[in-house]
């Protein structure tokens, strides 16, 4: 009751296995390309380091005379009127707009990650790897974010606030 010239095409299993296979290495090659071009750093204006601690951020300006200071979010009982509760921290991240900027990021003690959602940034912060994002702002004003890795007790208390200027 089987039809023997129905099962017998082989040509016909080969072309059909093999063009997919084809198609898709030619659609990878330029998508690899063009993934390794977009993660070149190119001449940044600033190189920040950013360090992950358990529930605050340590920030390093290398190019400046090597400019380091802490990061905390701010109790309650400092905030001011407008202020974002668990969110406003007592030194903001300066950056310029409109300009390459390198961020530098890693861990002291556990896995962290560098998470500005409004930016589209998010890196994971390592004990010992240093891990690295390049992004050019378009425009002024505050912007937030918080830790996104379930690093402790206490990982929600760790918020960025980065502040971009002309």
């Amino acid at each position: 009751l089987t039809n023997t010239n129905i099962t017998d095409a082989q040509e016909m299993e080969t072309i059909w296995t093999i063009l997919p296979a084809i198609i898709l290495i030619l659609i990878a090659l330029p998508s690899l390309r063009i993934l390794y071009m977009t993660d070149e750093v190119n001449n940044p204006s600033f190189t920040i380091k950013s360090i992950g601690h358990q529930w605050y951020w340590t920030y390093e300006y290398t190019d400046y005379g090597g400019l380091i200071f802490n990061s905390y979010m701010l109790p309650p009982l400092f905030l001011n009127p407008g202020d974002l509760r668990l969110l406003e921290v007592d030194n903001r991240v300066v950056l310029p707009i409109e300009a390459p900027v390198r961020m530098m990021i890693t861990s002291q003690d556990v896995l962290h990650s560098w998470t500005i959602p409004t930016l589209g940034l998010k890196t994971d912060a390592v004990p010992g790897r240093l891990n690295q994002t390049v992004f050019t702002a378009t425009r002024p004003g505050v912007y937030y974010g918080q830790c996104s890795e379930i690093c402790g007790a206490n990982h929600s208390f760790m918020p960025i606030v980065a502040e971009l200027i002309p």
